[in-house]
């Protein structure tokens, strides 16, 4: 028998299991209640991809439809969706190394060796009556090294590859871009598990790009100086100059978007491995200017990693406390502030997220788009499941897909990508 004691603190309730000492964390306000490290062991549990078959999708809310978009797409990772409804998607995934470190246990772990499941191109659709169903597909941009970010800025087009970030010129009725790029800024590459993707924003103003640099490695086990430049949000002006640390003690940072309303960035992290099923909770944040946020010295705030008791005890001080747990190994991802008029009204200016999925779990967790309200630039509820159905069977391990990225259509309805079954759904209220 199972017994369960719920935690009440102020606005939020956890469940614990006190048979297994199992917390899953989520939670909308700070007062996340975690297990201590090591409470359950360390699981790898890989999900089986098997496809969607026939008409099948996923599942969102009553009130909405789902179909498919694109399909037929090699690993389609992220969007990008310009001002004149052009969706750019760029199709790239991990690399599998030649030959391991001795001492990486992860085996997902990428270097710039052989290519797995990656195009290394960005692929244009072109809807121009502006429906939500493209006319036309384009091969944009070729011969890239694992494109993830895009960004169009003062008639340039950004690419942030996952050693660099280069610039295209930008001509909007170009179907195909054939313009000579330039070198906007070097970045460091390589490393752990998926930690190869950077991705790229400017502020509302177009003065400055903002750009995630996942770390090198799970916890720094490689030694801190590796992580040069790692674990970061970085700022730089358009042309490359003015490089800084925007913030730190990200582990793996991907989405980003600005709160509606507001002048603050936030985005959408992944948080550390092999401290058991439920540790560490990922999350999205707020991101403050200057601001530490835990990695690799503490999680979720000031609580000490294990692995590195008692290294920085000036660092874990100050290390700021995320705004939501999304759950632990969720692997969330994508991140859009939806800012649409065709969904009801509790949708207006809130927050989705994709959740590409857990291995570092016994039970799959994530595998969703979950849905965040906001009030006024700030969290209102708790997350809530969305886009659902990914999971096919969990006792067996399988999955029909994984989201990654979020992206408002201008008719308002909402792209996922599904990287693993080469598909873009398309969300649209009825």
């Amino acid at each position: 028998m199972i017994f369960y004691k719920y935690l009440t603190l102020g606005c939020t309730i956890a469940v614990i299991s006190i048979s297994n000492i199992s917390v899953q964390a989520q939670e909308y306000k700070d007062h996340v209640v975690l297990p201590e490290p090591y409470a359950t062991k360390s699981s790898k549990v890989f999900s089986k991809v098997i496809g969607w078959k026939g008409n099948q999708a996923p599942v969102a809310p009553k009130g909405f439809t789902v179909s498919k978009f694109a399909g037929g797409l090699e690993n389609p990772r992220w969007l990008y969706v310009t001002k004149n409804g052009d969706v750019f998607v760029a199709e790239a995934g991990t690399r599998i190394p030649k030959k391991k470190r001795s001492d990486e246990k992860d085996e997902f772990f990428a270097s710039k060796s052989q290519n797995f499941g990656s195009a290394n191109r960005i692929t244009m659709f072109r809807d121009k009556d502006k429906d939500g169903v493209y006319e036309s597909k384009y091969s944009y941009l070729n011969n890239l090294n694992q494109p993830f970010g895009m960004l169009v800025l003062n008639n340039y087009f950004y690419v942030a590859n996952t050693d660099e970030v280069l610039r295209f010129p930008y001509h909007e009725k170009d179907s195909i871009n054939r313009g000579k790029y330039e070198k906007v800024i070097d970045l460091p590459s390589g490393g752990y598990n998926n930690h190869w993707t950077r991705n790229i924003i400017s502020n509302p103003k177009g003065s400055k790009i903002y750009i995630t640099v996942g770390s090198e490695s799970n916890v720094a086990e490689h030694g801190i100086e590796s992580e040069y430049k790692r674990a970061n949000i970085l700022e730089i002006n358009p042309d490359g100059s003015g490089e800084r640390i925007y913030a730190s003690g990200l582990r793996n940072p991907n989405g980003m978007d600005w709160a509606p309303g507001t002048k603050t960035l936030w985005t959408a992290v992944n948080e550390r491995d092999d401290l058991g099923d439920d540790l560490v909770p990922d999350y999205v944040t707020s991101v403050k200017d200057g601001g530490f946020y835990g990695w690799p010295y503490s999680y979720f705030g000031q609580n000490v990693d294990p692995r590195h008791k008692n290294e920085r005890p000036d660092l874990v001080s100050k290390a700021i406390v995320p705004d939501i747990a999304l759950g632990s190994h969720t692997a969330s991802l994508g991140l859009t502030f939806y800012q649409g008029k065709s969904f009801p009204k509790k949708y207006r200016n809130g927050m989705f997220v994709g959740q590409h999925g857990s291995w570092n779990r016994a039970v799959l967790s994530g595998y969703k788009v979950v849905f965040v309200p906001f009030k006024n630039g700030h969290p209102s509820g708790k997350p809530e499941d969305f886009l659902t159905g990914f999971i096919a069977n969990a006792e067996k391990n399988e999955v029909h897909g994984r989201p990654v990225a979020v992206a408002v259509l201008l008719d308002g309805s909402l792209l996922v990508t599904d990287d693993a079954a080469k598909t873009i759904w398309r969300v649209k209220a009825n």
